[in-house]
Order: structure tokens, then sequence, then C-alpha cells
């Protein structure tokens, strides 16, 4: 693509979606939305004025990448562990009962074994940027429920990472063995018990080369670089590249304690400045992602009048609120506090597109399936804020 052609192209994408997410969040929905419509009228759905292309999805690759980084800064590991008990519950609930769900309509709509398993996996997501900030606008995010769901929340982005690597090794090995399984689980347990240390060894450098430092910037620099050198290794060990990106803002988190690192004290300070400073980056990057997966539906190749998609999209609407609703349901609480925790669970937002972008570009889902699926993801994403 000529540099000029290239430049205009990311000169639209930018632009169209930041006036989209300005439209969603003035009509009291998630930025996301917005950046998944941006890219839906921009692609071939619509206007047809943009089409995926390479170098366009190394930067998306970029965005999920630096996106993952932000869900893992703005984890809470142990807000987890103050709710206790019932977190996990709910957390379980909604993580093991859509994904069974999913893989059953799959099955009974005689899908593959490894399409009917990503359906499952997509369902099991949780957008807890979503989520967190429709409880901030409530003014719940410190009630009782608030915490529930915000612990169930950080477990799920855990759980829901795992499987992400679990069944990107599927995708890669060609089936489903146990032994790839293992090996992925292993090498995620390694790579989070490590990553954490060296991130935090590598953070005492970066801050202090800071200190001394006469240029702008060193901050910014030096955390994309690690981010990057984090999602290289997690690719080096078999596992998704965003992975990577997830454990260094994990490591880096204000609330991320190290079990047996009691020597490396975090600075409350310098986490905030990395957040600070790492915002505009985020957010020029990963709007990039949203508006790619918009780009890459082709809602006219869709066969609208075919029973199938409806049936597909219908059946996995009702699995995906019915399996974390049920999370909230099983608590011993008053009833209006159950709903508004299995509620506050049923965005699927950002979390979901990740993995409905992946069985996209790997080739497990068609374009009824994957329009199904994006379908589900918008009406979760949309009518779970306004439930609440």
């Amino acid at each position: 693509m000529p540099t000029h052609d290239f430049f205009l192209y990311l000169l639209i994408i930018l632009i169209t979606a930041r006036i989209f997410a300005e439209l969603a969040v003035r009509l009291k929905s998630p930025s996301v939305i917005g950046e998944l419509a941006a890219g839906v009228v921009l692609g071939p759905s619509l206007l047809g004025w943009l089409s995926p292309m390479e170098s366009l999805k190394l930067l998306a690759e970029i965005g999920i990448i630096l996106l993952l980084f932000e869900v893992g800064l703005e984890t809470d590991v142990r807000r987890l562990a103050r709710t206790g008990k019932r977190s996990v519950a709910v957390a379980l609930t909604g993580f093991i009962l859509p994904f069974a769900l999913g893989l059953l309509v799959g099955h009974l709509l005689g899908l593959p074994v490894l399409v009917s398993l990503f359906i499952g996996g997509t369902l099991t997501a949780t957008s807890i940027g979503i989520t967190v900030r429709v409880l901030g606008d409530l003014r719940r995010q410190h009630s009782i429920e608030g915490q529930i769901v915000l612990g169930a929340a950080v477990l799920d982005d855990v759980l829901g990472v795992i499987l992400l690597a679990v069944l990107y090794e599927f995708v890669i090995a060609g089936e489903i063995s146990l032994l790839h399984a293992g090996k992925v689980l292993l090498f995620i347990v390694v790579f989070f018990l490590v990553a954490p240390t060296v991130a935090k060894i590598m953070s005492v450098v970066i801050r202090r080369f800071d200190a001394v430092s006469e240029m702008p910037g060193m901050i910014p620099t030096t955390i994309v670089a690690l981010v990057l050198f984090f999602a290289w290794l997690a690719h080096m060990l078999g596992a998704p590249e965003l992975l990577g990106g997830f454990a260094a803002g994990l490591a880096l988190s204000r609330r991320f304690f190290l079990p047996f690192g009691a020597a490396l004290h975090a600075d409350e300070r310098f986490a905030h400045r990395i957040e600070t400073e790492m915002n505009p980056i985020v957010h020029l990057f990963t709007p990039i992602f949203f508006v790619m997966v918009g780009l890459s539906l082709d809602l006219r190749a869709v066969d609208w009048t075919s029973a199938f998609i409806w049936v597909l999209f219908f059946s996995l609407l009702a699995v995906s609120v019915l399996g974390k609703l049920a999370g909230g349901l099983i608590l011993n609480d008053i009833w209006p506090r159950r709903l508004l925790i299995g509620t506050a669970m049923v965005p699927r937002g950002e979390v979901g597109l990740v993995f409905a972008e992946l069985g996209r570009v790997n080739d497990i889902f068609n374009n009824e399936v994957y329009a199904a699926l994006i379908l589900v993801i918008a009406v979760t994403t949309l009518l779970a804020p306004f439930a609440m």
C-alpha cells in the first residue's frame, strides 16, 4: 500500500472511531460499541471504504496487547481475597455454565467441536471495564454487591485469559489434545510465577532511570518496550501474545503483591504515573482493534434469511444471559442484590470480542457464526448497563 494511502486510512479510522465512541457514551452506552459500529460503517457491511489490511492488523495487534495490559493494570488481586467465597461462586458459575451451554448449543446445531469450544469460550467473558464504569456511574462500586461483582470480574478475567491460551494452543496444534492443554497450563503457571518478579525488578530499574533522565517520555517508552517484550516471551512459551500484556499490567498494578517478593515494595506514586502516562497510548491504539473487528464483519455476505443464524443468535443470547445471571442467583442474599450481581456480569464487551476475533482470524468461525457472536456481544454489552 502506498504510504500516503495508509496515512489517510489511519486518519479515517481514528477520527471515525472517536466520533462514534463519543456518540455511544452520550447515549449512555460503552464506547467500545461506538468503535465497533465505526468499523461496520466504514467496512464492507455499509460504505465499503476500508478493508482489513496487514499494516492495520499489526496496529490492531498492538492495540489488543495494550488493552490487556490495561486490564491487568486495573486488576486488584486483593479485592478477590476480601470478597471471598461469594465472588468465587459468582465467577465460577458465570464461567462454567455459559461455557458448557455454549458448547452444548454448538453440538446440537452440528458445529465442529473446536468451533463449539470457541463459542463457549466467547460466552464466558465479562467486561470488567464496562462493569466498573457502570458501577461507578451508579456510585455502587464500594457497596457489598459492587465488591462481589468486582472480585468476580477479576477472577473471570484470569480464567478467561487461561482459557484463551488453551484454545489458542488447540488452534496451533490442529487438534484437541490433553497433552497440549497441559503444556499450555504449565507454561502459563511458569509465566505468571516468573513474569511478575521480572516486571517488578525492571520497574525498579525504570524508576531509577526516570529519576535521573533529563528527557521526557521515559516511562511510556520503557513500559511499552516491557509490554512488547512480555508479549514476545509469551509467544515463545506457546501462549498468545496478549497474555504477556496482561501479565505485565498485573505485575505493575498498584494492587498487586508478590508472595515471595517482600523486598520489592510497590511504589504507589510510580504505579500511578505509569497508569497516567500510559492511558493516552492505550486509548490511541485500542480503538484501532475494535474498528478492525467491525471492518472484518461483512454483514452483506450473511444470509439473513437463513434460519441457522437466527437460531444460533437467540440460543447463544439466552445462554449468555442466563449463564451469567445464575452466578448472582445462587447467592444467599436479597433478590434485588442477586439480580444486580448477575446482571453486572452479563456484558461481554472487549473481552468477548478478543475471543471472537481470534476465532475469525484462525478461520474457525465462518461469517454466519462470527456475525451471530458479534450480535450477542453487542446486545449483552448494550442492554446490561441499562438493566443495571
